[in-house]
Formats: C-alpha cells, sequence, structure tokens
C-alpha cells in the first residue's frame, strides 16, 4: 500500500478553492436528490466506488481507470472507477470507496479531498455477473497529488466533464466480454469505451452535474 502523501497546500489546492462554487454546487444537488438504495434480496455482496473529481483550468476533471487485465475478475480490462468490495473491517461503505481508492490509485480523500454526495446504488443486469451491489460516492479532490497505481489498474486517465458528457461521445457499440458479443450504450473517449455499470453510473451523474 503506497505511503500517505504530504498535506501541503499546492496549486490545485489553490485552483479548487476557486472552483469551489462548482464542488458547493454538485453538493447541494445530490443532497436535494436522496439516493436510491438496492434491493437486498439473497445472495448479493456490497461495493463502493469513487467519482474522483479535481479542478482543472475553468472545469473539473475525473478520473478514470482502465483495470488491469486479470483471470478470474469478470471486470477485467473494462473501464471503470475507483473502487471495490466491501470488508468486514470497513465501518461502512464510504469507507469502503475511500480505502479502495487508496490503495488502487495512492489517493488519499480523507486528507486531501471530501466526499460531495452519494449517487443511486447498482446491481448488474448480466447475470454472468457477480449479484453485486455498487454504491457510488462523488468525491472533490483539492490537492495536487502524486498517483501511485496498484497492480489492478493498467491505466489511469483525467478527463474534463465537458469532453465526457459531450454528446457526441454518446453511442450505441458493440463490446465483446468472454465469448458473448453485446450491444450496449456507452461513452468513446478515443480508446476508452466507457459502459455497463459505469456508464449507468455517469448516466445518473451528468444528469446531476448539468
Amino acid at each position: 500500500m503506497p505511503g500517505s502523501p504530504p498535506a501541503d497546500l499546492s496549486k490545485a489546492e489553490m485552483m479548487g478553492a476557486e472552483l469551489a462554487p462548482q464542488f458547493a454546487r454538485l453538493q447541494r444537488a445530490l443532497a436535494a436528490r436522496p439516493a436510491a438504495l438496492a434491493e437486498r434480496d439473497e445472495p448479493f455482496k456490497e461495493a463502493a466506488v469513487a467519482l474522483v473529481l479535481r479542478p482543472a483550468a475553468d472545469e473539473l476533471e475525473l478520473l478514470l481507470m482502465r483495470r488491469a487485465a486479470r483471470e478470474g475478475d469478470p471486470w477485467s480490462g473494462q473501464i471503470g472507477l475507483p473502487g471495490g468490495r466491501w470488508d468486514a473491517t470497513d465501518p461502512s461503505l464510504e469507507h469502503t470507496a475511500l480505502r479502495e481508492t487508496f490503495e488502487e490509485v495512492g489517493i488519499d480523500l480523507r486528507v486531501h479531498g471530501q466526499v460531495l454526495g452519494q449517487l443511486d446504488e447498482l446491481r448488474p443486469r448480466t447475470p454472468v455477473l457477480p449479484p453485486i451491489i455498487v454504491r457510488p460516492f462523488v468525491c472533490a479532490l483539492h490537492a495536487d497529488v502524486r498517483i501511485v497505481p496498484n497492480h489492478e489498474v493498467a491505466e489511469l486517465r483525467w478527463v474534463r466533464l465537458g469532453e465526457l458528457f459531450h454528446p457526441e461521445t454518446r453511442v450505441r457499440t458493440s463490446v465483446r466480454v468472454r465469448d458473448l458479443q453485446m450491444k450496449v450504450e456507452a461513452y468513446q473517449l478515443g480508446d476508452f469505451t466507457v459502459w455497463g455499470m459505469t456508464e449507468r453510473i455517469l448516466a445518473t451523474f451528468e444528469g446531476i452535474w448539468r
């Protein structure tokens, strides 16, 4: 596990202060729209992910990651968000999201950021995926910290929200998972095809962000 970076004042922190109204607007919008919880009918497991936002020039950027190709990982090689399964030592799913973000990309949001709110919980629509409930948390990063990806991460990319949510990025495309070919709704950002549960999370967030 990477060490926690020093909490020093940085250019990003100063930019974060300038963009505080954007974060405050998001926080108000999230608070005004209580997140829907998924039904907990057995069997199920729980997980949490973080939408990590940082200030960049006159807008915000979101951190996306390409998962490393790993045997036994049902989301192997896909584009997603930092996060993972709830552990019995986690006091809450929010703690899960922050812990997993630190473990996967080295960003300590407890030191350099804050949780703005949460989005609707989701369950996979594909029966071949594990029965897992995912709770997304929207987080603000206020510091220019060093990213330290672990073995679960093949690639990280900061994407501007204006680019991500441009109408031209919304496509219906074909993806292949194991031996299954599927037509899916997606955000297409160059070689990043964001689909599945991550696409559903971002579509909900897009409605709030706008």
